[in-house]
């Protein structure tokens, strides 16, 4: 099921001398494992263990940005003090990441006219863009080798994450649920480990899932074959819907892909071989024992019952009947949209980030953040090496099917995490001239 490491794309350099580096002085890779621990292990559900109010509307508005935001941008200024040339490091930031400088510049224009418009969501867009530029501004300033410590780190917090899950599920109790100022929703049992709210487990999970597919990482045949199938078995807890059928769908695809690449080139190991037949042997027994203890009640009990969802999607269309084309291209009247909202049945939100944008920031500002974000993921995609469709379609797709970027989510800055660290260019694979 994994794929050989791949060589970088021809012409890439980036390996070998990552940005504002020099022989005697190369980025250290500490604030970005310190990040990495901070963005993936502090949910609103830990940080209210911590006496910290993220997820609400109470308490000061400091405690509304997470943790991982202020560390960015406290980090990336440290960067630029203690470089000795904070000008020049400035420029190659801008030269060597311009689409995080277009997201940093667009997510401050979006914070300004909420601001402007006196409208909510501020700490949103700070966590959902803002801090993901700045992230990244710190992440390509790590060479290949120090970009494996952080992979380790990543390997060792998924780990956490699903076993946490797993042992949520196990025991009927969650030990960080995600909470609206303080109150935990007692209707929703889904697993909620270190990512908080069930969705953004399943987001989370289900992207680095085919990403291990796809051959990312350096985990070898045996662990990542492991940390799959660990990671399946607490997708299945998280109860994301549209993540499982994400994830079942590509990845049988890739699987199939690579299984005929394999047969073509007519060199199978019988060692592989046999221990894939047992694998298919053993597949359909595991299975029904998980389905006859119970393992995926909750999850069928889902797909019965959505909630509401499916109607949201559909519903959320027919607000924009009620919104006149001049106040639509700049954002209408957030009281008039509110009060549609609930005629409309939409009191738990719009179940797509374009299309909650394009109503409370208007078509002008989406088309401005969505173009931002396109751009920004196209710049992450160009600093790894082959091999990041997988991801990359399946992130897309799911990022789409919640509010995600258009609340205020932490995921973008997670999935550069995620890419940037299992598909950076490999120190010993040979440049292609």
């Amino acid at each position: 099921m994994s794929a050989a490491p791949q060589s970088p794309p021809a012409g890439w350099t980036g390996a070998a001398r990552p940005l504002g580096a020099t022989k005697s002085r190369r980025a250290s890779a500490l604030p970005v494992v310190v990040l990495t621990l901070v963005l993936f292990l502090l949910s609103g559900g830990v940080l209210w263990h911590l006496g910290i109010n993220y997820e609400g509307v109470t308490s000061s508005p400091a405690t509304k940005i997470h943790p991982a935001s202020t560390l960015a941008a406290l980090f990336l200024l440290w960067a630029l003090i203690s470089s000795g040339d904070p000008v020049g490091l400035c420029l190659r930031l801008a030269k060597e990441a311009p689409a995080s400088l277009l997201l940093l510049v667009s997510g401050t224009a979006l914070l300004l006219q909420i601001a402007l418009r006196s409208g909510v969501g501020l700490a949103g867009t700070v966590d959902s863009f803002i801090g993901p530029a700045l992230f990244m501004m710190l992440l390509v300033r790590l060479d290949a080798r120090r970009l494996g410590t952080v992979e380790v780190v990543l390997h060792l917090v998924m780990l956490a994450n699903a076993l946490l899950g797993l042992a949520e599920f196990a025991s009927g109790q969650l030990i960080f649920p995600y909470r609206l100022d303080g109150i935990a929703f007692e209707s929703d049992t889904r697993s909620a480990a270190f990512q908080g709210h069930p969705l953004a487990n399943a987001l989370v999970t289900a992207t680095y899932i085919l990403a291990l597919i796809a051959g990312g990482g350096r985990l070898p045949g045996s662990a990542r074959l492991a940390m799959i199938l660990l990671q399946g078995a607490a997708l299945v807890t998280f109860g994301g819907r549209s993540a499982i059928a994400v994830v079942g769908l590509l990845g049988s695809l890739q699987v199939v892909v690579t299984v005929v690449r394999t047969l073509r080139r007519g060199r199978v190991s019988l060692l592989n071989a046999a221990f894939a037949l047992s694998a298919l042997m053993m597949a359909p027994l595991a299975l029904g024992s998980l389905w006859s203890a119970g393992f995926f009640d909750q999850l069928l009990e889902r797909f019965v019952s959505d909630g509401g969802s499916a109607h949201a999607r559909i519903e959320m269309f027919s607000l924009f009947e009620r919104i006149p084309w001049h106040e639509l291209l700049f954002g209408p009247d957030i009281g008039a949209l509110e009060t549609a909202r609930r005629i409309n049945g939409l009191e738990w939100g719009i179940e797509n980030p374009v299309v909650r944008m394009m109503l409370y920031q208007g078509v002008a500002m989406t088309l401005l953040m969505t173009g931002a974000v396109v751009l920004f993921v196209t710049e992450i995609a160009r600093r790894c090496r082959p091999g990041t469709l997988l991801p990359i379609l399946g992130f897309a797709i799911l990022v789409n099917a919640s509010e995600s970027l258009a609340g205020k989510t932490t995921m973008l800055a997670k999935f550069a995490v995620i890419l940037l660290a299992l598909y950076r260019p490999l120190p010993s694979a040979k440049r292609h001239g």
